[in-house]
């Protein structure tokens, strides 16, 4: 049996953007974490060891590559759209808060 092009279509792409927004979720609870983990950090200036501080960069690299690697895909809403650069400017802070922390 064979599906139209639209209904398959359709289909597809909401499958897609369901995950596309799971994969969202996760990046949110991942900056969640590394900036309780900066707070904290704040408040113990002598936490930022070799290890912790080179442990914690990684993170970072790790999460905006991430993000600023990622398509959206074409039928994304404004509010996709809107989540994702919520998510670059956020970690683009993190890691200012992070330079500070280390300095």
């Amino acid at each position: 049996m064979t599906l139209p092009k639209d209904s398959f279509q359709g289909g597809v792409e909401q499958q897609m953007i369901e995950s596309w927004r799971d994969f969202m979720g996760g990046m949110e609870k991942s900056l969640d974490s590394v900036e309780k983990g900066l707070d904290e950090a704040a408040e113990m200036r002598d936490i930022c060891t070799s290890e912790w501080c080179v442990a914690t960069e990684h993170v970072l690299d790790e999460l905006s590559n991430s993000l600023f690697s990622i398509s959206e895909p074409r039928w994304a809403s404004d509010e996709d759209s809107q989540r994702i650069k919520k998510l670059k400017h956020r970690v683009h802070d993190l890691y200012a808060v992070y330079k500070k922390t280390v300095s």
